[in-house]
């Protein structure tokens, strides 16, 4: 264990930043400031060939993905163990993620692949058909394709499981995560399509109820949040210990759990939820990968940043904010809200947080599928992904998520380094480029070793 939590430090702390930043100034160099950060792109109409997700679809799959347990728990997780200073490098991670994101976004729906009536990609793709699909490529997309479906696993259903359990009424947490399983199994049996849909049509009204609450929570104790934000730099960037609570964090701490709690609510460089915005009908590039860039600012920029308020406001209105790395995170954020807006809206956000969970938990199988997919089309493989996929949930019920975190930084964190080695290898390719072929189109790509499958689109 001593070993897992060493590498995972080396990770969170030094190696995972250093390859985020590097890798977002390379693509800024090469695609340039204003180019990434237009979102002008999201006014235009791309052509559409009816067949495959709409673009807004595409979207909340990726962000069923990555709202509610990252933005709440995931929050809360960071402050417990990296201070209030953590909020403010989970906004430098998060700023310093767009233009990844931008990147890996863009790339992803020029290097899917059509497979019948829909289109089939991600980081694995760009990796195998970005280098042109001979066999290094294809065994380093494979290499990604086992993290991806581990992530699932783990990142995407043990946690997401146990922070939802948590909150569920009673200690039976066993027979809770058992119902869980039972409702992911109900998903599973409708196929890929099905949870594509469920996930996307949950995420609207439940961001928009989450907004609000915490929004009607925070905004009667406005006059507390100067004070908060200026204490919550001061412990950013101190070296010393900074109080908080009975603990005293530094900038090491603020800098791992800001930044690796970061990429768990917005997936920015880690590569997953571009599976989903290649699954997007459409013949532009450059709106979806607008709408990934949207993705993290309402996600980290704005969700999380109203959670932390929250939470943080909560500790100065009532005191007691578990800080230190004990505590479960997801009952702990819970009660921030209750101290806040009193146990009717608590509850709300118990439920919310619950459906968030389901949520993530249905996309991120729609991840671990598609990563399969990319290794075999096998039907027993992905039969016993998904089989696994259905216990996870009784299995995250029994675990206690310190373990579980640790776990989730290391993955995380080796898909990010992967995937931004990727991203900067390829910068010289987000400069405009001529048409490939259009979402109709029947020719085939020329350039590699090997023909692929239809793939691209124009930029």
């Amino acid at each position: 264990m001593r070993i897992f939590s060493f590498l995972a430090d080396a990770v969170g702390t030094v190696v995972t930043p250093a390859f985020l930043l590097f890798a977002s100034l390379g693509i800024l160099s090469s695609a340039g400031v204003k180019r990434v950060f237009d979102l002008r792109p999201l006014l235009g109409r791309g052509k559409r060939s009816g067949n495959g997700a709409s673009p807004l679809s595409a979207l909340s799959l990726a962000l069923a993905g990555t709202l509610g347990v990252g933005n709440i728990t995931g929050v809360a997780s960071a402050l417990m163990a990296g201070g209030p200073g953590a909020v403010v490098w989970m906004w430098i991670g998060a700023v310093a993620a767009i233009p990844v994101k931008y990147a890996e976004v863009l790339l992803a729906v020029r290097y899917r692949e059509r497979v019948g009536d829909g289109w089939r990609g991600g980081a694995m793709y760009t990796i195998r058909n970005g280098f042109g699909g001979g066999t290094a490529a294809r065994k380093a997309g494979a290499v990604f394709a086992v993290l991806c479906a581990t992530n699932a696993l783990v990142t995407g259903n043990l946690i997401q499981s146990n922070a939802a359990v948590s909150l569920l009424p009673g200690d039976r947490r066993v027979l809770w995560g058992i119902a869980l399983s039972l409702s992911v199994a109900l998903s599973v049996c409708f196929g890929t399509k099905r949870i594509e849909r469920a996930a996307a049509r949950l995420m609207p009204p439940l961001t928009a109820f989450f907004l609000l609450v915490s929004l009607a929570a925070v905004l009667p104790h406005a006059d507390l949040i100067p004070g908060i934000l200026k204490d919550t730099v001061r412990s950013a960037f101190s070296l010393r210990a900074v109080g908080a609570g009975a603990m005293g964090f530094t900038v090491r701490e603020a800098v791992r759990f800001g930044v690796m709690r970061g990429i768990f609510s917005n997936e920015a460089g880690c590569g997953t939820s571009p599976t989903a915005h290649a699954s997007a009908d459409t013949d532009s590039s450059e709106q979806q990968a607008a709408l990934g860039v949207a993705e993290v600012i309402f996600d980290t920029l704005i969700l999380c940043t109203v959670t932390a308020l929250v939470l943080l406001t909560a500790d100065r209105v009532a005191g007691g904010f578990p800080w230190g790395l004990d505590a479960d995170p997801a009952p702990a954020a819970l009660e921030g809200f209750r101290v806040l807006s009193g146990k009717i809206a608590a509850e709300g956000i118990r439920l919310s947080t619950v459906l968030f969970a389901y949520a993530s938990v249905i996309a991120q199988i729609y991840y671990g599928i598609g990563a399969i997919r990319y290794i075999t089309e096998s039907k027993k493989a992905e039969g016993a992904f998904l089989a696994l996929s259905v216990l996870m949930p009784v299995c995250g019920a029994a675990v206690s998520p310190g373990p579980m975190w640790m776990i989730a930084d290391l993955l995380l964190g080796s898909m990010t380094i992967l995937n931004c080695s990727v991203l900067l290898l390829f910068r010289g390719k987000l400069r405009p480029a001529p048409v490939r072929n259009p979402p109709n189109s029947g020719s085939k790509a020329s350039s590699g070793p090997r023909p692929l499958r239809k793939y691209g689109t124009r930029p």
